[in-house]
């Protein structure tokens, strides 16, 4: 690696690339053994001797968890049973529970045409010797049955001894136990040498919506119980459904914050090493959660698309982060040997323009030398290591990232539009589906996805926003909601794209924004309510106003673009293009740098 010019490496200990074989001595090292910890040390040392950075996977495959994770710690999800009941029914059995579930509560639900109707449920008594009795009722009914849940979900591509549960990210008892028994252990092998940093991986939680204390965590945050409401998070929505189904969102973003990334990271101050972290997928983190990690990073290179790279870049720069890293080539050009030297440049400049400055290549799969030629390699990663043909032009293609990357990382980034990402709406989408996976609705979602707050935005967002933006000459970021109550709003333009709901305070904040000489442009539709239960009913009305003060009353300071065609002439019209081609380039982009002045 150092005579191929890399800079360091991410350590990752996945699943065994061959068998034991007694014939040939051949052995896997179990996972946390003494071996693997001695190995671990030996590459340390090793690398702290060449001057290469290290880091350390906080474990093997992903997400976290393992052997040392009971069921009680395991990723929760809220488990939602249907049971039909004929007219004229006196009881229901409740359905067997699975291992660990707890009951919550049942409801009687009207249907029509096999669909649920969430309006005027009816809470049922606690079950008695397994059966549960039912009022008086006409017409088609069903039972739902709310149990907190476990989803089961085994870590992925783990190595020999860390298979497993994934660990529950909302409570924080699940990741001190993990800490201690997996993050105290690998911190054994550094002595005085700690790793640069530890990473998390993107967070694939799939269906994890619950917790085992999120009904109490969620009165003490939004300050009214859930428990009535919960049949609002399935099926078609009703009256006050999204500004429920926000709440609990919000809580469930509000519990991974607090209890998954926080302690990851003051355990790894503790330790002398810093936190470096893919926040996007599930659980439901937001931008601004990047504020509470040391090293966010993204992954993907949709230059003009949604991007978890610019997603990072756009926190960094509004939390005044200097460094941007991405996952960088994974899949590149799959199967492993066919990416070329000129692959990677072509990604790597998308990554470039998404935002990164720091690459971090997928990858390099160790290989001893009884594996021979063309070495093992990894499933999801091209081979970028001495057993590619073109290795001997690595130090060029390195020379020329190392570059490139210095350069990015002067000055500070000049970015002109700030683009609001659609968070409330998102939160406002999540459902919860009637087997307990987890799904986000209102949108061209696949059934049974992730509740992720960024690919509901993605989708929400579409496909042509982000495009007029970098084609009409400009470059983006995102903003959130919570970075414009904490900092405010650090761009010449803001663009509001189609948002539904948005939070008073927010709301004023850009409205003093623009009546101080910013320019906010709207398109498609206005906010119209305030996102919440209880906030919808206090705040809409001035949320409203605000609409209308700031886009439609004469000599109004906002623009209203009610196609979203229009937008990247009205951002031509507004300011000066920060890079203007003729004729245009569409598929030219650019970065833009300020350099620091200092006097004296």
């Amino acid at each position: 690696m150092k005579a191929g010019g890399i800079g360091g490496v991410e350590v990752q200990t996945t699943y065994p690339l061959e068998l034991d074989n007694s014939l040939t001595g051949f052995r896997n090292y179990s996972f946390l053994s003494e071996e693997h910890l001695d190995a671990l040390r030996f590459a340390s040392e090793k690398a702290h001797e060449l001057g290469l950075r290290f880091d350390l996977t906080l474990g093997s495959g992903w997400p976290y968890g393992g052997p040392t994770v009971p069921v009680t710690l395991a990723a929760g999800r809220l488990r939602v049973l249907v049971v039909s009941v004929p007219e004229g029914a006196g009881s229901v059995t409740v359905p067997d529970m699975e291992g660990g579930d707890q009951f919550i509560a049942a409801f009687l639900v009207g249907t029509v045409q096999g669909k649920i109707v969430t309006e005027n449920v009816e809470r049922l008594s606690d079950p008695r010797d397994g059966r549960i009795l039912l009022p008086h009722f006409e017409g088609p009914h069903a039972v739902l049955f709310f149990t907190a849940s476990r989803t089961g979900q085994q870590v992925k591509r783990p190595a020999i001894g860390a298979e497993g549960f994934v660990l529950d990210h909302y409570d924080r008892a699940a990741i001190q136990n993990y800490l201690h028994a997996v993050g105290d252990r690998l911190m054994q092998a550094f002595g005085s040498h700690p790793p640069y940093a530890i990473f998390s991986d993107s967070l694939e939680v799939y269906g994890s919506n619950w917790t085992s204390d999120f009904l109490k965590e969620f009165q003490a945050r939004r300050g009214y119980d859930l428990m009535p409401y919960l049949p609002t998070l399935i099926g078609e929505p009703g009256s006050a459904t999204r500004e429920i189904r926000h709440d609990w969102g919000r809580t469930l973003t509000e519990l991974a914050n607090e209890n998954y990334l926080m302690p990851l990271r003051n355990w790894a101050s503790q330790h002398g090493t810093r936190f470096r972290s893919q926040n996007y997928g599930t659980p439901p983190l937001t931008l601004s959660s990047n504020a509470l990690v040391d090293l966010p990073e993204g992954e993907g290179w949709q230059w003009k698309g949604f991007s978890a790279v610019r997603w990072a870049a756009s926190a960094n720069h509004l939390y005044g982060r200097p460094i941007t890293s991405s996952e960088t080539w994974t899949w590149l050009h799959s199967p492993v040997f066919r990416a070329t030297p000129l692959d990677m440049k072509a990604a790597a400049d998308s990554y470039f323009l998404e935002g990164s400055n720091q690459l971090i290549g997928h990858g390099w799969p160790y290989s001893p030398e009884s594996a021979a030629e063309p070495g093992w390699r990894f499933y999801a990663a091209a081979v970028f290591n001495q057993h590619n043909p073109w290795w001997l032009v690595m130090p060029d293609v390195a020379r020329y990232l190392q570059r490139t990357s210095y350069l990015l990382r002067q000055g500070k980034a000049a970015v002109d539009v700030a683009l609001l990402l659609p968070t409330d709406d998102a939160w406002a989408r999540f459902t919860a589906t009637i087997d307990g996976t987890a799904s986000a609705t209102a949108g061209p979602f696949p059934p049974g996805a992730s509740i992720s707050v960024n690919e509901v935005e993605a989708a929400l967002l579409g496909k042509r926003v982000i495009q007029q933006i970098l084609e009409a000459g400009f470059n983006v970021d995102f903003i959130d909601a919570e970075a414009i109550d904490k900092i405010g709003i650090p761009y010449p333009v803001l663009v509001l794209p189609n948002l539904e709901h948005l939070p008073l305070t927010t709301y004023r904040k850009i409205e003093g924004y623009a009546r101080n000489g910013g320019a906010v442009i709207a398109i498609g539709n206005l906010p119209l309510r305030a996102p919440g239960l209880k906030q919808s009913e206090s705040d809409s009305s001035l949320v409203l106003q605000i609409s209308q003060e700031l886009f439609r009353e004469p000599g109004a300071p906002g623009h209203f673009l009610a196609d979203e065609a229009d937008l990247g002439q009205t951002l031509a019209r507004v300011m000066k293009q920060d890079v203007s081609l003729s004729p245009p380039a569409p598929d030219i982009g650019f970065v833009h740098r300020k350099r620091y002045l200092f006097s004296g």
